[in-house]
């Protein structure tokens, strides 16, 4: 830490400017870390929405692209079973209801799910509950003087001395 402004270098500071110094510097700490996690976060935030329309643009991508994979579909299913066009294009509707209704089944289970979560209450719940705790927590008693003076039984001269005496 540096000297305060209007003090010969070298100079003792007292307790109460250090003490101003240091919650100055946490204060500017904590300003900055908060700082810091506002950039990071407008950073992944750029990221998710990027990542987003990526992946839009790839959804997009294969609706438009739907109706192609549907053509070649029933004309390889015409050509391979020499079948009615109508009932090829059919079977290709056929093909495409069954997988949507698939989904749409995985869909549902996995919403029921969620629904069921309350992820977040539980969070909640937890740190309200730890709040609580803390805030009934107890400082550690401390012993008085008087009973740091004395030693204890097993402390004692004379147990100290059969000690020392054993040992020799």
């Amino acid at each position: 830490m540096s000297a305060p402004e209007g003090s010969p270098v070298g100079a003792e500071r007292s307790i109460g400017q250090l003490f101003a110094s240091a919650t100055t510097e946490l204060s500017a700490l904590v300003h900055d870390e908060i700082a810091l996690a506002k950039a990071q976060l407008r950073q992944d935030v750029k990221r998710g929405a990027t990542s987003g329309g990526a992946f839009t643009a790839a959804g997009v991508l294969l609706v438009f692209s739907l109706p192609m994979l549907n053509f070649a579909l029933a004309y390889g299913i015409h050509t391979w079973s020499d079948w009615n066009l109508a009932l090829c294009f059919l079977l290709s509707f056929a093909a495409n209801a069954l997988v949507a209704v698939v989904l749409a089944l995985i869909g549902v289970a996995f919403a029921k799910k969620a629904k069921k979560g309350k992820g977040p209450q539980k969070v909640a719940a937890s740190m309200k509950e730890s709040a609580g705790v803390l805030q009934k927590a107890k400082p550690h008693p401390r012993p008085q003087r008087a009973e740091l003076t004395e030693l204890p039984q097993d402390r004692a001269p004379e147990a100290i001395e059969a000690v020392a005496r054993s040992s020799s």
